[in-house]
């Protein structure tokens, strides 16, 4: 990157982890604002997502990934390809441990992934608060010994523990150059995606276990309207007739508390009135369907 005259720094964190490490969390808690969606369900985030956060003269691209796990289906498999995706030609890439959980398969094959990859590594340890103590150090030795990492964090993303420190450290580590985003831009994400993203946080919240994985939500529709309101038509996919049912609720009641709940959040995000508008739609096929990995952000693989 060539010399900044104005001594800006600007590089690209890619943020990996396993499954519910809290890579959303600390993109949000660095980015000092929401901008992707956090869920304590594993495999909340699908695509890559770029949040953008200033400190000091240095901006930093911190991609949020998809966890990477042991893909299954079509779905799983362009979840983990965008994950290593995001982290081709990044100036850091940090590695999220869950430090509740410890070491396990999933943290032990990234792990080994990594170890041979070019780019410069991080650790952060997450969840340092609710963590057992004596288990961090041992942990943070045996990643170390497996990895050579240049920094080591102890963090909480959730009550922002460590992260000004990460944050700090990060930014000192970008290259000189000019910025990439005003000073004023959170998120690369586009408003329909993320109107989609937000709808689909409330299904996680809301539903039951099982059934956000078998959904996707679509934003069809996006009316300015004269007063300064915009309408939002979203389309919540489903594999089945029961999972309608249970999207809609008795009499309409779920979809309802789903759609205030969301147009409450994203009349919070734009800064003015949205009407939103949810219908459901039965599709088994959904998760076979380019156009819908399309509208996730998604790449499609065979």
């Amino acid at each position: 990157m060539q010399m900044s005259r104005t001594g800006e720094r600007c590089g690209v964190v890619a943020i990996i982890g396993a499954p519910n490490a809290g890579k959303s969390t600390l993109v949000n808690a660095l980015v000092g604002q929401k901008v992707a969606i956090v869920s304590p369900k594993v495999q909340t985030t699908r695509t890559r997502l770029i949040g953008i956060a200033i400190d000091g003269k240095a901006q930093l691209l911190l991609v949020d990934t998809p966890g990477i796990f042991k893909p299954r289906r079509r779905l799983d498999r362009a979840m983990v390809s965008a994950a290593w995706e995001g982290t081709t030609g990044a100036d850091i890439v940090v590695l999220m441990i869950d430090a509740r959980a410890g070491m396990n398969d999933e943290v032990s094959a990234l792990l080994d992934a990594i170890k041979e990859r070019e780019e410069p590594r991080m650790l952060a340890l997450n969840k340092v608060d609710v963590a057992p103590k004596h288990k961090l150090l041992e942990l943070a030795g045996e990643a170390n010994r497996r990895v050579p990492f240049a920094e080591t964090f102890m963090i909480s993303a959730k009550t922002g523990d460590g992260v000004p420190d990460l944050k700090a450290t990060l930014s000192a580590a970008m290259p000189e150059g000019p910025w990439h985003f005003p000073d004023d831009q959170v998120s690369d994400v586009t408003t329909r995606l993320l109107a989609a993203e937000i709808t689909r946080e409330q299904i996680y919240r809301q539903l039951h276990e099982e059934l956000p994985y078998a959904t996707a939500v679509e934003t069809e529709k996006w009316e300015e309207r004269k007063d300064g309101s915009v309408a939002i038509h979203q389309q919540i996919l489903v594999e089945r007739d029961s999972q309608k049912g249970i999207v809609l609720g008795k009499a309409g009641a779920q979809i309802k508390k789903l759609g205030a709940a969301s147009r409450a959040e994203l009349e919070e995000q734009l800064g003015r009135r949205v009407h939103l508008f949810l219908h459901v739609k039965v599709k088994s096929d959904w998760a076979e369907d380019r156009a819908v990995y399309r509208d996730m952000g998604l790449g499609w693989v065979e």
